[in-house]
């Protein structure tokens, strides 16, 4: 009897039909429903133009995963050239099979992927060094972070800059889920748990589909929620200049987030925020 139910059970799992989570991709998901390239280069590049008079050229993209910012970097202007580098080769392997090859040839020639660690990696010095989507949080104890703040200020030419970006509000700490609506899928961003003590989060992202199955844990981050006094800190003992913190303006009649960012020595106690900083060397 025990061998017929098995049998029947093997047949039922081969003849289930496969749910929308089982085709969908994360890496492609992650793009749609978190990176927004074309801003961030706009704002990347405007930025560094009003700083220092002059077009930024070269890139570097730190934790750079699917390599999608080196991909629109090279894209903006012909002259532009860009590094990737990332620890894991499948991500890599991902971003070469999916975003580097949509590139022309012309395009493709002038982006590098590196695996490699973003604490030790060798490299040529860059206009501008990107470590977006909080992916520096991963570093948990201030000499760690500084270290890395260190490294990236010796991978930039002399009048280069860093930019990171940066969440926070008193949202920021509570064990919470949030869910935003997109076309196919719904993306679930979960703060899973925080500690006070030591300013650890665990977060993780899910997909829902329409046919109700999940892909849950597509992504998981590990990381210390830094404060951007902490950050501002860091920053100048690893040997920046000067810090700016890029604060994001308020519509007047719908009281969202307008997309503008300005320089800011002061900001509103909101529940969720997210700015972007940059570091001169």
């Amino acid at each position: 009897m025990a061998n017929k139910n098995q049998a029947s059970a093997k047949s039922s799992k081969k003849s289930r039909k496969p749910t929308q989570a089982d085709r969908a991709d994360r890496h492609r998901l992650y793009q749609k429903a978190v990176q927004d390239t074309g801003f961030e280069f706009e704002f990347v590049d405007a930025t560094f133009q009003r700083m220092r008079g002059r077009l930024p050229h070269t890139l570097r993209e730190d934790f750079c995963g699917t390599a999608a910012m080196c991909c629109e970097w090279v894209r903006q202007r012909n002259s532009n050239r860009a590094i990737g580098v990332d620890l894991d080769p499948g991500v890599l392997a991902w971003g070469r099979e999916h975003n580097l090859a949509k590139l022309e040839p012309a395009e493709q020639r002038r982006v590098k992927l590196v695996e490699g660690n973003v604490l030790s990696v060798e490299l040529a010095p860059v206009d501008v060094l990107l470590a977006m989507n909080f992916s520096f949080q991963c570093f948990k104890d201030r000499p760690t972070l500084r270290g890395y703040f260190e490294r990236a200020r010796a991978g930039l030419v002399d009048d280069g800059v860093l930019m990171i970006d940066v969440f926070g509000g008193y949202d920021a700490i509570r064990e919470m889920t949030e869910r935003t609506e997109h076309k196919k899928f719904t993306y679930i961003w979960d703060q899973h748990r925080y500690d006070p003590v030591t300013g650890e989060i665990l977060c993780h992202i899910h997909f829902a589909f329409p046919d109700g199955s999940k892909m849950k844990r597509a992504f998981t981050y590990d990381w210390r929620l830094w404060s951007l006094p902490e950050l501002q800190e860091l920053l100048i003992e690893a040997g920046f200049q000067r810090v700016t913190v890029y604060w994001q303006g308020t519509d007047a009649e719908t009281g969202e987030a307008d997309g503008v960012f300005e320089p800011a020595t002061h900001g509103d106690a909101d529940p969720a925020w997210i700015c972007f900083v940059s570091a001169e060397k």
